[in-house]
């Protein structure tokens, strides 16, 4: 079974569908930012106060950025818990069905996926700082920064994670198995998945060309996932994005403050940083891992049909092939 056709195991009617969406969503958005408000109020010196940094950023109420992040984490590990926990006993089926079409998650491809990146990302950085030195400024402070170190390495891959299987998994599976073919999951997960990222202050700051990076991410990591059955390798390309943007360089107008390496304190502007991955080193990631992994069938893969899988269209089918043998 390819990885869409994971989904045809377990229970397969569309509201538990709905109802596995409705838990993760819980989690996500209500149950997992209780903390993060509790802390906010009590930080906050009134009702007043509060409300407005709620309709700004919490980080207004000068709550550690480190505490702030972890906050932000743990909704998104809420969210996480949830899924499964839909996949797990809702759908009945098993986690690895929703992470790969391997008989078992293939460790290695994240590692690999995580390394991959994370060396190409902070190329890229570093020839950004040495280009333009004047723009950034060295914000290296011991305690805060391994704060970080741990908080980034240990935790936000729960919130990579989350997303991964959100939009990679559950949703790719699931509309895949409705419509029947593999791109028009590949479409609107990505696009959905740039979308929700349209709350970022980036694209207030850069306009709504920024999404072009976001959706064109949303395409690698779809694209990487249909062509290698699982999700495995874009776990892994997540995670370091996100790790080293958190550690590396931060800005007052990004969506993750932290107390990085540097801090960027260039006008926001779009430049060549916000196309080169999309039109560039995505596509040479993609050729590479199809070197690696033996990627073939492009067009079979990525625009191909869905179909039940023989061995659950009827119990009789498999009961007839044992009685052959």
């Amino acid at each position: 079974m390819n990885f869409i056709q994971q989904a045809y195991k377990g229970n397969r009617e569309w509201y538990f569908w709905l109802l596995t969406l409705f838990l993760a969503f819980i989690g996500w958005q209500i149950v997992g930012v209780i903390p993060l408000f509790l802390v906010a109020f009590n930080a906050s010196s009134g009702l007043a106060e509060f409300t407005k940094a709620a309709e700004d950023s919490f980080m207004s109420l000068g709550i550690n950025s480190n505490l702030f992040l972890f906050l932000i984490i743990f909704s998104f590990a809420c969210g996480l818990l949830l899924l499964f926990v839909g996949v797990k006993y809702i759908h009945k089926r098993s986690i690895t069905s929703l992470i790969t079409s391997r008989d078992k998650i293939d460790w290695n491809r994240i590692k690999f996926g995580f390394l991959s990146w994370g060396i190409l990302a902070v190329i890229s950085i570093v020839i950004g700082i040495y280009l333009a030195p004047e723009n950034y400024v060295w914000n290296f402070r011991t305690i805060p920064f391994f704060t970080l170190l741990v908080i980034s390495f240990l935790f936000l891959p729960l919130q990579t994670s989350f997303e991964e299987l959100l939009f990679r998994g559950y949703l790719m599976q699931g509309i895949g198995a409705l419509i029947k073919n593999r791109w028009f999951p590949l479409i609107f997960t990505s696009v959905l998945f740039g979308l929700l990222h349209g709350a970022n202050p980036e694209v207030e700051k850069l306009g709504y060309i920024s999404m072009v990076f976001y959706i064109g991410t949303g395409f690698f990591y779809g694209l990487t996932t249909l062509m290698d059955e699982g999700t495995e390798l874009a776990l892994g390309l997540h995670a370091a994005n996100n790790i080293i943007a958190a550690f590396f360089v931060t800005t007052d107008w990004t969506v993750f403050q932290t107390d990085a390496l540097y801090i960027d304190t260039s006008e926001p502007s779009v430049g060549w940083e916000m196309f080169f991955p999309v039109l560039v080193l995505y596509p040479l990631m993609l050729f590479f891992f199809s070197k690696k992994y033996g990627w073939k069938n492009w067009m079979e893969k990525l625009t191909g049909k869905i179909e039940q899988p023989i061995s659950l269209n009827s119990n009789s089918i498999i009961l007839d092939n044992v009685e052959a043998e």
